[in-house]
């Protein structure tokens, strides 16, 4: 049975921002499995679509949703949370989706009653990435969380204009670039150690196996990023995409250095 989730219930409230809550820990699923877990920056893509009003704005959301490639395993979407006027309001509703499948279909068909102009649909869901577990050394995918958010043209003062219609909080943004400037061509770029973790992180890099395993885990998360781009343009008719990061200053040149790497 769905789950509506109430004020009492929820700590965590998602925001255009993404903000983690303290004490929440289901956004830190790559803990463990970083060295610089003190604040790690997160990646975004942003997505401008040709035409998208009040009346177009479900059946863009629909099809963007069933563009994601979600994980292997159930869940794949894990939460909606339906917003008005702007991130400061309470949510006018929440649903837990984790209790039974969920089709784009179906989040569509909980939002329909709240279609406004000034609306924000916000989904939490899983894909799955390459981790790199620190305490093993070891490689795994792992389900990780993204969220996506649909901005209605009215929705806090426009700010579509500057976030895209559909942004995405793709996660940790070392799972696309790597740590410490270890997958630029230039090894001049690579970053001193301030902390052990980190020393260790470097010490272990630098034989050729591991660097070159961490290499091309790196390239795959890459390329299932770049593959559902593309997927969205094929889908939808996009106006203007954006990928972009809190650490790096151009972050799509970044991902095409890694990926051209040899």
């Amino acid at each position: 049975m769905l789950r509506r989730t109430g004020p009492h219930e929820s700590e965590r409230r998602f925001t255009h921002s993404f903000a983690v809550a303290p004490g929440d820990t289901d956004f830190r699923s790559c803990r463990g499995s970083l060295y610089n877990i003190a604040m790690p920056n997160r990646a975004y893509a942003s997505l401008w679509v040709r035409n998208f009003d009040e009346t177009s704005m479900l059946s863009h959301f629909e099809h963007f949703l069933a563009t994601i490639p979600l994980a292997a395993g159930p869940p794949g979407f894990t939460e909606l949370v339906i917003r008005a006027v702007d991130s400061a309001e309470s949510p006018i509703e929440e649903f837990d989706l984790r209790a039974q499948p969920m089709t784009p279909a179906d989040i569509v068909a909980l939002t329909r009653e709240h279609l406004a102009s000034d609306v924000c649909f916000e989904v939490a869901a899983l894909w799955d990435l390459w981790i790199r577990d620190m305490e093993t050394a070891s490689w795994k995918k792992q389900a990780e969380r993204l969220h996506v958010s649909c901005f209605g043209p009215e929705y806090d003062q426009g700010i579509f204009a500057e976030s895209g219609h559909f942004m995405v909080d793709l996660g940790f943004e070392h799972l696309f670039t790597g740590h410490a400037g270890l997958l630029s061509a230039e090894t001049s770029q690579v970053a001193r150690p301030e902390h052990p973790d980190e020393a260790r992180f470097l010490m272990w890099m630098s034989q050729p196996k591991n660097l070159r395993e961490y290499q091309e885990k790196t390239r795959e998360n890459i390329q299932k990023l770049m593959g559902w781009m593309r997927t969205a343009e094929e889908t939808l008719p996009i106006e203007r995409l954006r990928l972009w990061s809190e650490g790096e200053e151009n972050f799509e040149a970044r991902l095409d250095e890694i990926l051209a790497v040899r």
